[in-house]
């Protein structure tokens, strides 16, 4: 009677350790290709401990004998749980998503898209850019190995590494390094060699009489279908996403008005000063020794979960051709005009950057358009500007003058006066801050001056990218660590709070002068305040504490005088008067918020130390376990009676991957390593048994003279694991009879059994040569013994044969 249960060849087995451990490895040396758009090697920890997170739990599934479907699903959802971990504070203990982690983690997830659209390769490794690399590494990691392991199919794997490679290549402006192709073509190579080596043994198998069904021949290569579908895929719409901002127009190929503004620019200013290098973006011409800056944008609306934006629509505007209306609010006849040449260089942009009031401008292309409530000059695509000449109202009030302008804003948008749904502390800082100021002027002062360096403000371009509910009153409050972005931010918010109209202008400051012009490059780029005076239009404002001497201070920015005339001095000193008293500086209403977020500022540094030093240890252990793990196959490849040498390398390289994992998970947390420990710890005695039977399989297909031994002790294994185990005092007939009859097989297990006795006896009494049925017959029994007598899943991770005194 002819078997029809589909069997598991024992070369299968041999691939199953190995080949998830190179795939891994090559999924790891194609990540470094990131390099070349990455600032740092922080994204090297990430991406290793995404690939240990899929590797391990492929290969813990499929000890277990799970689903290909199943394995697949369940690595993509281990790749989830590690984002919530890793990117957001509130997911179900910690670990499993929930509907809060998940809208942190579309937070993080919107950011780094922001970033992708609008950032300058190479970017800084901050945590939306990190988010990123562990889902596309994680997803890489699951096709690869699902290619590889079950599949069967490595070289359909070329194709999704080359996914890997070619989104970097057409991102960055350089060349990948070369060491990272090499890197990644040596470990492909590995993985190929790897499976051929199997593809030899399992056709020395066939030979040797092994089952082997055509039935799941359609498996492996729908899914390399799928996957490679997947990949292709994915690689397309990543390189969809370019690194210059996207302005989606309004679909309707109109002439620009209504337009939808769907940039975040601040991304694109984080862009220019993280950015290694300095690419100069304009010459300006006319400007003379005045440092005035130079606006492209203003921000008009503050959100608390996302930050200062520019208006959703754009109004109609006019043509920025000729001359140009006036500007709410200011009158035009007192305007003294300059003639200012800007040349873009290396801009490309939707915004045309203009200085002070603009009343004319010329030379620009046909579709650019003006709106003189926002000050913004754009188009509806982004293009490179040719020179253009903007007569521009360069004329700064004085002191006097603004105090003077009183408060009347009759007549100004009321969005401009919109207070925010900002933590309640802002706006009592803000009321503070103004009370018992008589002007306008001094109430901007006031604030102004609240950021101080003498009042622990310092500027760092190193800090957090946050913008939900909680930053600006970290920022404000305790961290008081930023750029001009958290500066410019909190200031306009704090106006806005005490009444006072104000938005964000972004632009670059006066770059350098070079020649008959002045440089502006992309370490130019800024932002600050815009404040309206009535009669006077839009002032600015600049509370970034720059030290380089790039900063532009007016007179009516250093005045202290609350009646007098005008101070013409440029010190940029501040009285005590104006500035907030640090002993008044409002704390949280909670004093445990308060330790907390102290505790949270130091917690914070020491990760990033600990994250230093563990991903070091991570990457030298994983190094350390494929050096152990390729030893143990090659010497079991060329000196397979190196059993024992064989054995202790197994065994190393099972302890050397378990502290690799360790220390991997430890870049997250050492309490989710402590729960691998123990993870490790319950799964150990199945890995032992798998090992086991690995060996005495390897021996039996290996037809060599101990091969009846190794399948008579897997065949007496099995049963112990069954709890039943076989008394010294039987004979092998007595023993058979007694597994046939408690384990009840039935006639392919009973032929197959009878067959293996018949061996047994001939290797022991008779000359010892190899029988070729003994491969078919220990996997009929194997088979027979799963269907008729199935193991518990206590027995399945407990195995009776390991956990006994004297294991067989």
């Amino acid at each position: 009677m002819t078997s029809t249960t589909k069997t598991e060849p024992a070369a299968a087995q041999w691939s199953t350790m190995t080949t998830p451990m190179v795939a891994a490895l090559t999924t790891l040396c194609a990540s470094t290709a990131l390099s070349g758009i990455i600032v740092g090697s922080r994204w090297l920890g990430f991406s290793l401990l995404a690939v240990v997170v899929v590797s391990g739990l492929g290969l813990l599934l499929r000890g277990l004998r799970v689903h290909t479907l199943v394995v697949g699903i369940a690595q993509m959802f281990a790749v989830l749980c590690l984002l919530v971990v890793l990117f957001t504070n509130s997911g179900i203990l910690g670990l499993f998503p929930g509907p809060s982690s998940l809208h942190d983690l579309g937070g993080v997830l919107h950011d780094s898209a922001e970033i992708v659209k609008v950032g300058v390769p190479p970017v800084p490794a901050t945590t939306p850019i990190m988010c990123l690399v562990v889902i596309a590494i994680g997803l890489v990691a699951v096709l690869v190995d699902t290619l590889a392991v079950a599949a069967a199919a490595p070289a359909a794997c070329g194709l999704v590494l080359l996914c890997v490679y070619a989104v970097p290549a057409s991102l960055s402006e350089t060349m990948l390094p070369w060491w990272s192709f090499m890197l990644g073509a040596a470990s492909f190579a590995l993985l190929l060699a790897v499976d051929g080596t199997h593809r030899h043994r399992l056709g020395r198998n066939r030979a040797a009489g092994t089952a082997t069904g055509t039935a799941g021949a359609a498996s492996p290569a729908a899914l390399t279908g799928v996957a490679l579908l997947l990949a292709l895929l994915a690689g397309a719409g990543i390189t969809m996403v370019g690194t210059i901002g996207q302005l989606p127009g309004n679909g309707d190929g109109g002439d620009g008005a209504g337009t939808a503004l769907g940039i975040k620019p601040f991304t694109s200013l984080r862009g220019m000063l993280t950015h290694e290098g300095n690419t100069e973006l304009f010459r300006v011409r006319g400007l003379g020794q005045d440092d005035r800056y130079l606006r492209a944008v203003t921000l008009t609306t503050y959100d608390r979960n996302g930050g200062w934006k520019p208006p959703t629509e754009m109004p109609q505007g006019v043509p920025a051709d000729g001359e140009l209306p006036p500007a709410p609010g200011v009158d035009p006849t007192d305007a003294t005009l300059s003639a200012i040449e800007v040349e873009p260089i290396n801009s490309v942009d939707y915004w045309v950057p203009v200085y002070g009031t603009p009343h004319q401008i010329s030379q620009l292309p046909q579709g650019i358009r003006y709106d003189p409530t926002t000050s913004m000059v754009y188009s509806e695509k982004a293009q490179k500007m040719p020179a253009y000449i903007e007569e521009a109202d360069m004329s700064e009030p004085s002191a006097a003058e603004l105090r003077a302008a009183g408060s009347n804003y009759d007549g100004l948008d009321p969005h401009y006066l919109q207070r925010a749904d900002v933590d309640p502390q802002i706006t009592t800082l803000a009321n503070r801050l103004t009370s018992g100021k008589s002007t306008e002027l001094d109430k901007v002062l006031a604030i102004k001056n609240y950021f101080d360096p003498s009042n622990g403000f310092v500027y760092r371009t190193e800090t957090s990218q946050g913008s939900d509910a909680t930053a600006l009153a970290d920022f404000v409050f305790r961290s008081k660590a930023g750029y001009c972005e958290q500066y410019a931010s909190s200031m306009a918010v704090l106006l806005r709070q005490a009444g006072i109209p104000s938005r964000v202008a972004l632009g670059y400051t006066a770059g350098f002068p070079q020649g008959d012009y002045r440089s502006i490059t992309t370490t130019d780029a800024h932002a600050w305040v815009e404040v309206f005076f009535p009669g006077r239009g839009w002032i600015t404002f600049d509370p970034t504490p720059l030290s380089d001497g790039r900063a532009y201070t007016p007179a009516y920015a250093n005045s202290t005088d609350t009646g007098g005339p005008d101070d013409t001095s440029t010190s940029t000193t501040n009285t005590n008067d104006d500035k907030a008293p640090k002993a008044e500086e409002p704390l949280p209403e909670d004093p445990t918020n308060a330790a907390q977020s102290t505790t949270g500022s130091t917690d914070q540094q020491d990760s990033g130390v600990s994250l230093g030093w563990t991903a070091w240890v991570a990457a030298v252990l994983v190094l350390g376990a494929l050096i152990v793990t390729a030893s143990a196959w090659l010497i079991g490849k060329r000196k397979p009676s190196s059993a024992r040498l064989r054995t202790a390398l197994t065994v190393a390289a099972y302890v050397v991957w378990t502290l690799a994992l360790v220390f991997a998970l430890a870049i997250v947390s050492w309490w989710l390593s402590a729960l691998a420990v123990i993870i490790v710890a319950l799964a150990t005695p199945r890995a032992v048994r798998d090992w086991r039977r690995r060996a005495r399989l390897h021996r039996v297909a290996g037809s060599g003279r101990d091969a009846a031994d190794a399948a008579w002790a897997e065949l007496l294994a099995e049963s112990v694991d069954r709890g039943l185990p076989v008394q010294q005092a039987d004979t092998v007939r007595s023993a058979a009879r007694r597994l046939v009859r408690e384990h009840n097989l039935d006639e392919d297990g009973k032929q197959g059994m009878r067959t293996m006795v018949n061996v047994l006896e001939r290797s022991w009494y008779g000359d010892g040569t190899p029988d070729p049925e003994l491969v078919k017959a220990l996997e009929e029994v194997r088979t027979s013994m799963r269907r008729n007598a199935p193991l518990a899943f206590k027995a399945k991770m407990l195995p009776r044969s390991v956990l006994r005194r004297r294991g067989i």
